[in-house]
């Protein structure tokens, strides 16, 4: 499996610096979104980046290890959750409605069957994963097959003019195969993976982390992204991974969303680093162990207000901020457009 990512050109970067410093501000005045407005630039090869019919997908799917009580609700919240957002009565629903931000649903994994009528992609690798407590959670097989879903639903958006997308992820008990995801491949101790997902007490912490240290000590692969993923990952999270490296090989901007999403970009980056250099970050997320997998990855997150829902609803509620940033670049006067005196100072962006 090989994704041809080729690594962002550099041959526009004074020209879009020039550009975003000539515009009628004090140098670096509007801080992040020049940083934005610079990469959107590079990642077009354009000195007037555009956001074209964006999306956001979410990947569903169910995990054994939620069988054990590793989240606050039951695995039927999972394809409950599903029927909500078809009813458009989700968070990401309203947050990509406000947005006017093509939305769809992919069923990767669900344990439920859901009728063909509804406006789901079925793309079902199973009817959820395994307890990765007793053995792998997939087949290399199912795993490789989810990279190939997810690569192929991208490459449809993709022919339907989009350029901007953002992932989001359903999928209860899905914080725990994104905490072994990143204490393995970012060598990082479980304990400080392991967090509250869905909002449990310091008790459910404690038997979440025992529950996962179990299956962690009784694991005998290595760190391959791959070994890892069939080990401990979940359907969607295989399917996300497969998706970023294809958008990323269409050269399609990404707005990476919270812990489980950032997870599947991890697993992306080290099959393919170049991945990372078409990522923005929309946000940190109350998750505690997000931090230090966007630490890892040396990723600068937008914006830190408390969310840890999933869905995507952080990079929903990031966008707007994207949308300024190439709306600034493409409509903002320049000194020499207003007939304003510019200054002098040295015109870098750090």
């Amino acid at each position: 499996m090989e994704f041809m990512i080729s690594s962002l050109s550099t041959s526009l970067d004074q020209e879009l610096l020039n550009k975003i410093n000539g515009k009628t501000k004090p140098l670096g005045s509007l801080g992040m979104l020049e940083k934005i407005a610079f990469q959107i630039g590079r990642i077009q090869e354009s000195l007037s980046p555009e956001i074209k019919n964006p999306a956001v997908v979410v990947f569903a799917g169910d995990h054994g290890i939620a069988d054990d009580g590793v989240s606050f609700y039951p695995k039927s919240v999972s394809y409950e959750m599903l029927y909500n957002y078809m009813q458009g009565g989700a968070a990401i629903n309203v947050f990509s409605r406000q947005h006017n931000i093509n939305f769809k649903v992919v069923d990767a994994g669900i344990d439920h069957d859901f009728d063909p009528s509804l406006n789901i992609i079925n793309k079902k690798i199973a009817y959820g994963t395994k307890n990765f407590r007793f053995s792998p959670a997939m087949t290399k097989n199912q795993c490789l097959e989810g990279f190939r879903s997810g690569a192929e639903i991208i490459e449809g958006i993709h022919e339907e003019g989009c350029n901007f997308i953002a992932f989001g992820e359903k999928g209860i008990g899905n914080t725990s195969s994104a905490a072994l995801i990143l204490s393995l491949l970012a060598d990082i101790s479980l304990e400080e993976c392991v967090g509250r997902g869905t909002g449990l007490d310091n008790n459910g912490v404690k038997s979440k982390f025992e529950l996962l240290n179990e299956a962690l000590h009784k694991y005998n692969g290595g760190n391959n992204p791959l070994d890892v993923l069939a080990q401990f990952g979940g359907f969607e999270v295989v399917m996300i991974a497969g998706a970023m490296l294809r958008a990323a090989e269409l050269k399609m901007t990404m707005l990476i969303d919270g812990f489980i999403i950032t997870s599947a970009l991890l697993a992306a980056s080290k099959i393919n680093p170049k991945v990372l250099e078409y990522c923005l970050f929309a946000h940190k997320s109350n998750e505690q162990a997000h931090i230090k997998m966007l630490n890892y990855l040396k990723a600068e997150p937008i914006l830190d207000i408390g969310m840890r829902l999933g869905e995507g609803t952080g990079a929903m509620v990031c966008y707007p901020i994207v949308k300024s940033a190439v709306q600034f670049i493409n409509e903002m006067a320049s000194f020499q457009e207003a007939g304003v005196s510019e200054s002098e100072e040295v015109k870098t962006i750090s």
